[in-house]
């Protein structure tokens, strides 16, 4: 089975766009065949993925994968995809064209993630968003992502002792990030003071402990390992995946929140296809929907002990210069988070730091970056990169 690489990217800014659906994902697919400059074309692309989980409510369109294709002028011989699993859209879209490549299926896959998420009603976003929860059981009930969450920062609070100021380092810390990333919804940065006295939304939960509803778009083309030096003389290679999912009925699964079982499972499964440790990890985009989240991933994923993700951030072991950079392009945070187009921009930002192509993000001598989606604390995928092929 030939190993697999990815070979350009391209991004779309984040934010609030004056911009339709199409529109955003024509402009980071054109980004994308632009970075390679005219190496790839859209005929050389044989398979195709659209990751997206609501054009139907926001942009009033269905059949995307086709329409996408069309915009971007290609015309797939042997895959055409439209792939929802709402927040992990991005990053499973690129597990699948790992599979198809590494099946001998397909020798050129694009993987564009775009979603617009802005709409002009307010209250129509928000009932847009509780379409991702258990409508019967759940959502009527009034539960939400952010009470989700805010539970199980309130079960790591009592049990570990994690504090306010450590969830609010992390929004300071991806904020600072996100100002040096042209892509990001947000480029100013936040202060520790301005993060504890936000307007509360669900305790411990402040504005800035919670990431924006955004629009975005985001495009990466993988090929097989032999095909990539034909395109690039630096491809960015896929060594790892994993994904476990423990089903959707929050209430259902969990007997202790502060810790996340399927992410644990997810990530073994990625760090031993990728024969590597959490240790070699030199930089990861995690998904940090809520400051907890990022804290309790890092935990997760082997970063640091159980318990010690407040410490973690708090000792700038998640920052540069620490022990691996978590969320060097702002995070969700910072960044933004246009769902399906979120887990493509992150394998973006990867394939660029391992390339040295960062700019004021890079990470310095970074040989092997992760990314990671979750769709709430029961599902979980992780994928793992290098610069260097493994065989």
């Amino acid at each position: 089975m030939s190993q697999t690489a990815l070979v350009s990217a391209g991004v779309a800014k984040f934010g609030v766009r004056e911009a339709s659906y199409r529109d955003l994902l024509t402009e980071a697919g054109q980004a994308c065949f632009a970075a390679c400059g005219g190496a790839i074309k859209p005929d050389d692309i044989d398979g195709f993925i659209v990751c997206t989980v609501m054009p139907e409510r926001t942009a009033v369109q269905s059949h995307i994968a086709s329409m996408a294709e069309e915009c971007l002028g290609i015309r797939p011989s042997t895959l055409s995809l439209r792939l929802e699993h709402m927040c992990q859209s991005g990053n499973l879209g690129i597990r699948t064209a790992y599979a198809y490549i590494k099946a001998g299926l397909c020798k050129a896959v694009m993987v564009v993630g775009a979603e617009k998420l802005q709409v002009p009603v307010p209250d129509e976003i928000f009932l847009n968003m509780s379409t991702g929860l258990d409508r019967d059981w759940e959502a009527c009930q009034g539960v939400t992502a952010p009470i989700m969450f805010a539970m199980c920062a309130q079960s790591h609070m009592r049990k570990y002792g994690t504090t306010k100021e450590q969830l609010a380092k992390v929004a300071v810390k991806n904020h600072a990030h996100s100002v040096n990333n042209p892509y990001a919804q947000f480029q100013s940065g936040v202060t520790l003071e301005q993060v504890l006295n936000a307007k509360s939304i669900t305790t411990p939960f402040g504005l800035f402990d919670c990431s924006p509803i955004s629009d975005g778009a985001a495009a990466v083309i993988v090929t097989t390992a032999d095909r990539a030096r034909e395109y690039t003389d630096m491809p960015v290679y896929i060594i790892g995946t994993g994904q476990s999912v423990h089903g959707l009925t929050f209430a259902n699964h969990y007997e202790d929140l502060a810790h996340w079982p399927p992410l644990k499972q997810a990530a073994k499964s990625a760090y031993e296809m990728a024969a590597i440790k959490p240790a070699d990890v030199d930089v990861a985009e995690v998904h940090d929907c809520f400051t907890i989240a990022e804290i309790i991933t890092t935990e997760e994923l082997g970063f640091c002990p159980k318990g010690e993700g407040g410490a973690f951030i708090e000792s700038g072991q998640s920052d540069y210069g620490g022990q691996v950079v978590v969320n060097p392009r702002g995070g969700l945070l910072g960044c933004g988070h246009p769902l399906g187009a979120t887990g493509v921009a992150q394998t973006a930002e990867i394939f660029w730091q391992l390339r040295g192509e960062a700019g004021k993000r890079q990470v310095e001598g970074a040989k092997i970056g992760l990314t990671h989606n979750n769709s709430g604390p029961t599902e979980h995928v992780v994928n793992i990169f290098s610069r260097e092929v493994v065989l």
